[in-house]
């Protein structure tokens, strides 16, 4: 199962590592709602993640786009890319995550020719792995192969997983997915993580518009409409929710009261924080924290 509380650093790099004792790989399962924030906050990694639904249906955001995966289906999202998940309509969604090092995908004498130029590619944020496909079944049926040799370890666990990645590399690259190379579209993506990175060291701080703007070398306007086009929201309202976000993992820590957290993650009123954390969690900062001191009595 996942960490519950699912870390990223202040570059919105995932701080999960995603590797065994021994390969830069990691195959995992993962439940939406066990996570601290109710959902799978943003975020992106160096490793190529490949997605298998086992249970309900999920809604992925991946860049500027968002995709509903169900049961049997899963998706591949390409290294760099900013992403995020979110359980849909209460499913209980439950699924197998494989992450990979792209290097550990091929030999390096094949990586430049078969893996590089996949990240490379501008126009290849995600593919979907829809099991009504050939193709994309063969890839699916690996994952759970993936899954079931990591957890059994068993002799020579390692020569049959790389034979599995190999598997699930050639039944991508096999049909023949176009590749396009838009400096235009790496400088956006590079001025969205940098304005993400700007809030994320700067969120207790008073922030305007300005500051944001200023961090992704655009103007107010276009500024907006780069958060318009990735979170579907607006600059300020992202600073509102990843502030409720921080204060989810201060508020199960005993020494911490409300007024605490509030000032802690960037609010100068503790009734305005309590106001937007209820519109946020359906519930009160204090009530959120009884719940969670009960939930870890009860584990203890």
């Amino acid at each position: 199962m996942q960490t519950k509380n699912f870390k990223v650093d202040p570059n919105f790099k995932e701080l999960t590592e995603h590797r065994t004792t021994v390969l830069p790989i990691a195959c995992y399962r993962t439940t939406i709602r066990q996570n601290i924030n109710g959902y799978i906050p943003l975020h992106w990694h160096e490793e190529f993640q490949f997605v298998r639904i086992m249970k309900g249906q999920a809604i992925f955001q991946i860049q500027e786009e968002k995709v509903t995966l169900h049961e049997g289906d899963g998706m591949f999202i390409n290294s760099g890319c900013l992403h995020l998940a979110e359980d849909d309509n209460d499913s209980g969604c439950h699924y197998i995550c494989l992450n990979v090092l792209p290097s550990f995908v091929l030999s390096q004498e094949l990586f430049r020719t078969y893996v590089y130029p996949y990240i490379e590619a501008t126009n290849l944020s995600y593919i979907i792995l829809p099991t009504r496909e050939h193709w994309a079944k063969n890839i699916l049926d690996a994952i759970l192969e993936i899954d079931r040799l990591i957890h059994q370890r068993q002799a020579l666990y390692e020569l049959d997983l790389t034979i599995q990645l190999t598997h699930i590399w050639r039944n991508l690259v096999v049909n023949g997915f176009p590749l396009e190379y838009k400096e235009a579209d790496m400088l956006k993506n590079h001025r969205m993580k940098q304005m993400l990175n700007w809030i994320h060291h700067h969120y207790a701080e008073k922030i305007i518009l300005e500051d944001i703007a200023r961090a992704g070398q655009l103007s107010r306007s276009e500024c907006c409409r780069y958060f318009k086009r990735f979170l579907k929201k607006s600059p300020l309202n992202y600073v509102m929710e990843y502030r409720i976000q921080k204060s989810l993992i201060l508020l199960q820590q005993p020494e911490y009261n409300v007024t605490d957290v509030a000032y802690q993650v960037g609010f100068n009123s503790t009734s305005y924080f309590i106001n937007q954390f209820r519109k946020s969690m359906n519930m009160t900062p204090l009530t959120y924290k009884k719940q969670k001191k009960i939930t870890y009595h009860a584990d203890s």
